[in-house]
């Protein structure tokens, strides 16, 4: 049997997005972050230019990336908030220039229905809102432009049963609003606005989300709990990323965020085989 070459079920349909391409979900997708910011948390991930912001993405693409995610305004703890302004200052030349050399998937996150605007009459296909769609206008842009859009919960939760029917709630009035419920990824957001513990017991009841009608996302790449944990600086968090981004993928989880695409990439390609090699030893034992 050819492993590499066997298909499994695929657990959502594609996504059509604007540009024409699709994101299909017969694998795991790594979803690669291209900061163009001067304050990221991660100091390596940062761009001091929109050429070294676009060559970032290129080379996140050519190391397995399936999406790449430009943002330009840091929603870490405690970041200084930007203009629409300036954001789309910081957004718009970066993604420019990436698309003319690229057709691959683009995300922008951003909260501001000004910046995904543009952004999306850049070649934009998704809008990656940790608010979810909470900017009234962001809505109607994304219909309008037939986006696909990340819903991500932001805050503290009491039980992981609400964080899920936050999502659910969210992707629901996205859907009386107009959105496809294809184009539609949950992120439960990990990191913002939770302890340790609450992102660990999210981590461990994925299950719950992930058996829903929605792909779902996770950004686990070098978070402080990940820290925390491991008492690592954010520098030295890759390996417990990678571990922490296993456990997400073998509860459900569909794409994966992260800083580092190439390590990445080579997980969710031995996870998919390990997956396949299973699934063909349990068809052999019911036959």
């Amino acid at each position: 049997m050819n492993y590499l070459k066997t298909s499994l079920q695929k657990k959502h349909p594609d996504i059509h997005l604007p540009s024409g391409v699709m994101l299909r979900f017969d694998r795991p997708l790594v979803m690669s972050i291209i900061n163009c910011t001067p304050d990221s948390f991660y100091p390596q991930s940062r761009s001091t230019s929109s050429e070294e912001a676009a060559q970032r993405a290129l080379k996140a693409q050519s190391e397995g990336a399936d999406i790449v995610d430009f943002g330009a305004e840091s929603t870490r703890p405690g970041a200084e908030e930007i203009d629409q302004t300036e954001e789309i200052k910081r957004l718009i030349p970066a993604l420019r220039c990436f698309r003319r050399q690229s057709s691959l998937p683009v995300s922008v996150d951003t909260r501001k229905a000004a910046v995904a605007s543009a952004a999306l009459d850049e070649g934009a296909d998704i809008v990656n809102d940790v608010s979810a769609l909470h900017d009234p206008g962001m809505l109607p842009l994304c219909v309008r432009h037939k986006a696909a859009v990340v819903l991500m919960h932001n805050g503290t939760p009491v039980n992981s049963g609400d964080v899920w029917t936050f999502l659910l709630n969210a992707a629901q009035k996205a859907i009386n609003g107009g959105i496809e419920k294809d184009k539609i990824i949950l992120d439960p957001g990990f990191g913002f606005g939770k302890s340790t513990i609450d992102n660990l017991l999210l981590l461990h009841d994925l299950e719950m989300i992930s058996i829903q009608d929605y792909p779902l996302l996770v950004g686990l790449s070098r978070k402080r709990f990940i820290g925390e944990i491991c008492g690592r600086d954010i520098e030295g968090r890759l390996s417990g990323t990678i571990a922490a981004n296993a456990f997400a993928l073998i509860g459900g989880a569909d794409i994966i965020r992260v800083h580092d695409t190439a390590e990445s990439a080579d997980l969710v390609k031995l996870l998919d085989v390990l997956r396949k090699v299973k699934l063909e030893k349990q068809n052999d034992l019911v036959s």
